[in-house]
């Protein structure tokens, strides 16, 4: 069936599910991470054929972005359980990020002119151009909170986002925890020259970036962003982002030993 929105398909999952069936998902992250929240705490399993522009649940899961390769591992019926964000009321599966992150994400939604993953480096591009440091506010759990002026901060579920940058390669998709990932101000063009990094998670090594980790986590700055995960606009800050650990489960390959 072939969907005309996100509630839509939504909606369809959700109808599959009640009538016993199980709602294999042929898209992108977004359509993906929206029914995947409507399913956790189920116990209904998810399918995912890979659809979209950076299919990076899929990708991380192990799923082949061709449909035989995708097709051959829903056969198989091996499932997972994995975690589910929350950013305020809203469900996600990927990162939630805010901040630098949010105009990109704009930019990358709004832009017909390039296809495919190279649509989010020139939505990277395009951002940088306009870009003015922000002061934010991160507490995790019940730490004090850090305050610092910089780019972004991105909470992974997931390891990856905007097409294969492991932005939290470290993130595991299945511990409770949210990988948060801090870049602090720099100059723009040592920033440029940091993006190819991220499709290897190199940055880390960048005395600009920071790596935490923890269960609750809550960003605010000194001027509105929106909080985007799974490529879609979720909610603004601030927000609380929180996992259901486990609550979701999908079909996919084995976890790596």
């Amino acid at each position: 069936m072939e969907t005309t929105s996100l509630d839509h398909g939504v909606a369809e999952a959700r109808r599959a599910a009640q009538n016993g069936g199980v709602p294999v998902v042929m898209s992108g992250d977004g359509l993906v991470g929206q029914i995947g929240g409507a399913l956790a705490g189920t116990g209904v399993p998810m399918g995912i054929i890979p659809g979209g522009r950076g299919n990076d649940l899929a990708r991380v899961l192990g799923i082949p972005d061709d449909p035989v390769g995708s097709v051959a591992v829903l056969a198989n019926g091996n499932e997972r359980e994995i975690d589910v964000g929350v950013a305020n009321d809203r469900r996600f599966l990927g990162v939630a990020s805010c901040g630098f992150d949010s105009d990109a994400n704009r930019i990358a939604n709004e832009t017909r002119v390039v296809r495919g993953n190279l649509v989010y480096a020139y939505a990277a591009l395009r951002a940088l151009a306009a870009w003015r440091p922000a002061t934010f506010e991160v507490t995790l759990d019940d730490d004090e909170p850090l305050k610092f002026r910089g780019y972004s901060v991105a909470a992974g579920n997931n390891r990856a986002f905007g097409g294969g940058m492991f932005v939290a390669p470290h993130a595991e998709l299945d511990d409770g925890l949210l990988d948060v990932i801090v870049v602090s101000e720099v100059g723009k063009l040592r920033y440029l020259r940091g993006i190819p990094k991220v499709f290897k998670g190199t940055h880390l090594e960048d005395e600009e970036v920071t790596e935490l980790r923890a269960a609750t986590v809550e960003i605010s700055a000194d001027r509105e962003f929106a909080v985007y995960a799974d490529g879609e606009r979720l909610t603004d800050l601030p927000v609380t982002l929180s996992t259901l650990k486990r609550a979701l489960r999908v079909i996919a390959p084995p976890a790596p030993a």
